[in-house]
């Protein structure tokens, strides 16, 4: 992606999907103070579990701005705890715009320790849940053998707003993750 830093000053739009499926979307504008602020959360960590906590902190504050903006807002946890309320999301939902909001971050150049990755599902019986997901971006240092260290960051499983779940990728394939339905 790139990232031109007199753009990296400006305020920046996202479409954030909901109502199941991004049946439909609302575009969010995100200020300068908010992304100067949450660069600067971002700068603080050392290490790529420092980015990834922060991401998760980063991520729910991101979604609280959006819910201001949008009727997001009223999303609960998994599926069902806001079922029939228009501003509901499902998972295809929040991977869809979690990744987005992601991406955003990325091209600002925001993320040190960690690239974007397409989103991802995972597949048990008939059920199926989507995802955002990040990469460790691999150094010299790193073996060219070693598989590269992936996560999910998974917003669907809390309440509006709060820090996104991130888990070792393969054990969110696995089923890893809160009990929500």
């Amino acid at each position: 992606m790139w990232a031109l830093p007199a753009l990296a000053l400006a305020a920046v739009e996202v479409p954030i999907c909901y109502n199941y499926g991004c049946l439909a979307e609302a575009t969010v504008r995100y200020d300068e103070a908010t992304l100067t602020s949450i660069a600067a959360r971002l700068r603080e960590a050392r290490t790529a579990a420092q980015e990834r906590i922060a991401l998760a902190q980063v991520i729910g504050r991101l979604y609280r701005e959006a819910g201001r903006q949008s009727p997001i807002h009223v999303d609960r946890p998994g599926d069902y705890l806001d079922e029939g309320v228009y501003g509901k999301m499902d998972c295809i939902d929040h991977g869809t715009s979690t990744t987005r909001l992601l991406e955003m971050l990325e091209a600002r150049g925001a993320l040190r320790f960690h690239r974007v990755l397409p989103q991802v599902r995972r597949t048990r019986f008939i059920f199926q849940h989507f995802s955002a997901a990040v990469e460790v971006v691999t150094t010299t240092e790193t073996s060219e053998d070693a598989a590269p260290e992936r996560y999910a960051i998974d917003t669907w499983f809390g309440e509006h707003g709060a820090p996104a779940v991130v888990l070792p990728l393969a054990d969110w394939l696995d089923g890893e993750g809160p009990n929500v339905r």
